[in-house]
């Protein structure tokens, strides 16, 4: 497959090429998108113009897009039910322009569409990449602290935990994020349980197109 990765810095799209693979369970060609992002506002407002580029000018499969929640509410079972968006998720906001970038871009290089696979990291990759290591950093744990108004940890904490500093080094940041998703060694179920929304969404993005490639 050619497939697309934009996220919110390049250590972040170094782990996400790991998982992605491993959640397909073969490796793939990465499609360079036309622009890169850095944070979450950045990602959305690239979006739409990214998936043109990669609609007409390659001949990319997929892209996929994942980014920190941060403070933002978490995706839940009730965002999935037919026309429900909520106007602060990130991932109904991604997937919203998704549908609106697509929706009227016409067949091209042979196929209907860019496939999607969207995912958020609860608050941040670094909890992810504490996934398996750290026990006490789950998703339901930090929608408890929320809910709470106490959180378990902050994001600053978690790049100690991950880095050892909450300000590493493009190159170390960038090790490192793909020395802990190797850990998994090509099992994400772990991260499905520990994660079932943020990443539990990708996964089931990514797994829909396995099953339409099957069925091809």
């Amino acid at each position: 497959m050619n497939i697309a990765l934009l996220s919110e810095s390049p250590a972040d799209e170094a782990a996400l090429r790991v998982l992605v693979g491993y959640v397909l369970g073969q490796g793939f060609n990465q499609i360079a998108p036309s622009l890169r992002a850095r944070g979450w506002p950045s990602v959305e407002l690239v979006l739409p113009a990214i998936l043109r580029h990669l609609h007409f000018n390659t001949n990319a499969d997929g892209l996929v897009v994942v980014v920190d929640t941060d403070d933002s509410p978490v995706h839940t079972a009730e965002h999935e039910a037919p026309g429900y968006h909520h106007p602060f998720c990130r991932i109904c906001r991604l997937r919203s322009v998704f549908r609106r970038t697509i929706k009227n871009l016409p067949p091209a290089r042979g196929r209907d569409r860019v496939l999607r696979a969207v995912g958020v990291c609860v608050p941040a990759l670094e909890a992810w990449l504490l996934c398996g290591r750290d026990t006490s950093v789950t998703e339901a744990a930090w929608v408890q602290g929320q809910a709470s108004g106490r959180p378990p940890y902050t994001r600053r904490e978690l790049k100690w935990r991950v880095y050892g500093t909450d300000r590493p080094a493009l190159p170390f940041e960038t090790a490192r994020a793909v020395q802990e998703v190797s850990r998994h060694r090509g099992d994400v179920r772990r991260l499905e349980n520990d994660f079932p929304q943020g990443f539990g969404a990708l996964v089931r993005d990514l797994r829909g197109w396995r099953k339409r490639s099957t069925a091809d």
